[in-house]
């Protein structure tokens, strides 16, 4: 067991690193920067979403490479049907497509739909619709490593 630990203990004082070992890392300064992967949740109505959007906008100009998805349910969709507007009459298509043209996801739940009886053909085009809206969160968190943002 002496040996085990001197030999570690020399190759760690050399700046040396022992792959393959348990307990062991290499150094980080090599590895490729994570890509931040960020699932935005709205489950409120359109009254909130234009604050969402910009912090979504701020988040891209401040990292570029971010991957983010936007998962709606309840009446956190109706920003994304058409003709959809704000309290100052504004509408969101034009947002909507101007982020999913820079790779944000808009995605929908299909509970909600059905739910509300809405008929997917009044969805924006930049929409995907998912099975549930919250099990599509826990997914992307647990299967896909997404941190939850719920601005």
């Amino acid at each position: 067991m002496y040996k085990i630990v001197a030999t570690l203990a020399l190759a760690l004082l050399a700046g040396g690193t022992l792959s393959g070992c348990a307990g062991t890392s290499t150094s980080t300064a090599s590895q490729a920067p994570v890509q931040v992967k960020a699932v935005y949740h709205i489950n409120t109505d359109v009254n909130t979403v234009p604050a969402v959007l910009n912090n979504i906008r701020n988040h891209m100009n401040a990292d570029p490479k971010a991957k983010i998805v936007v998962v709606t349910h309840g009446p956190g969709i109706n920003f994304l049907l058409q003709d959809a507007k704000d309290a100052k009459g504004n509408e969101f298509s034009g947002t909507v497509s101007d982020l999913a043209s820079k790779g944000i996801e808009f995605r929908v739940c299909n509970n909600t739909l059905t739910a509300r009886n809405i008929n997917p053909d009044r969805l924006l085009m930049e929409t995907k619709i998912v099975p549930s809206g919250v099990a599509e969160v826990a997914r992307l968190q647990a299967e896909e490593g997404y941190v939850y943002l719920k601005p």
